[in-house]
């Protein structure tokens, strides 16, 4: 639906907005920043098309390459000189009555938060079965290693290296004395049960798709069966990415000794 509003010359072929729009295709290539990329990579995901980002945008945190590069990302895509990675996804479902009423998926994070800004949303946590905590806030963020360095972290959460297999579980702005960040194993399931006496929430996934909580509904979020290729175009340390995209104060390094 957008293609209208480029100056596309008729020799290019205008793809359906369906989950299969990449069917068929070698590579997925966004142009936009972070969020342009996690509504490409619904695409990929379907599809199992690796995807690689052109960062347009501010920050660009999931993109490999940069604006000025475009020529260089021509040539490595028509010489197939790429790698693809795989990074993991959360498969979300939400239950109420004990009925599963949803299913999602995400690539960053999926976070409970409350509808309203006039209460906050009361919840309790639980990890494996088990309960964590109960608090009221403003929600909870479930996140991938690829999530901590989104919604995750502006929540206080910490920063995981991609390699990393883990969920993240962050509470966001917690009235409580321990609300912490917690880091568990990539098999563990998180949920977020939402009190019976606390307004309605809501659940975003990757902040593009949202689904009303009622009072007493539980989110159940574990490793997705489904990840997302990413292209690589070269071995750009993840630490060298958090440095440049947060443009990180780093004089007066020497390096490891010798």
């Amino acid at each position: 639906e957008e293609a209208v509003d480029l100056p596309l010359p008729p020799s290019v072929q205008i793809a359906e907005a369906k989950p299969d729009a990449a069917e068929g295709c070698e590579l997925l290539v966004v142009l936009g920043g972070d969020g342009t990329l996690l509504r490409g990579a619904e695409f990929a995901r379907a599809s199992g098309v690796p995807m690689l980002g052109v960062n347009l945008g501010r920050i660009g945190f999931l993109a490999e390459a940069e604006r000025d590069d475009l020529d260089k990302v021509v040539d490595r895509v028509a010489t197939r000189s790429y790698e693809v990675e795989e990074r993991m996804t959360l498969d979300v479902l939400v239950r109420n009555d004990g009925h599963v009423v949803h299913r999602d998926w995400a690539m960053n994070e999926a976070s409970v938060e409350k509808a309203s800004r006039e209460r906050m949303l009361e919840v309790v946590t639980e990890v494996d079965g088990r309960p964590v905590s109960r608090f009221g806030g403003d929600g909870v963020v479930c996140a991938t290693p690829t999530g901590s360095t989104a919604y995750a972290f502006s929540a206080g959460g910490p920063v995981v290296w991609p390699e990393v297999e883990a969920l993240l579980m962050v509470p966001i702005s917690a009235h409580a004395l321990f609300a912490k960040p917690l880091v568990t194993a990539p098999d563990s399931v998180l949920a977020v049960e939402v009190q019976p006496a606390t307004p309605n929430g809501v659940i975003w996934c990757d902040g593009r798709r949202s689904v009303e909580l009622p009072a007493g509904a539980r989110v159940e979020v574990r490793r997705g069966a489904v990840p997302v290729r990413l292209a690589r175009l070269h071995h750009a340390s993840f630490t060298d990415r958090l440095v440049a995209k947060f443009a990180l104060p780093v004089a007066g390094w020497r390096g490891a000794p010798q």
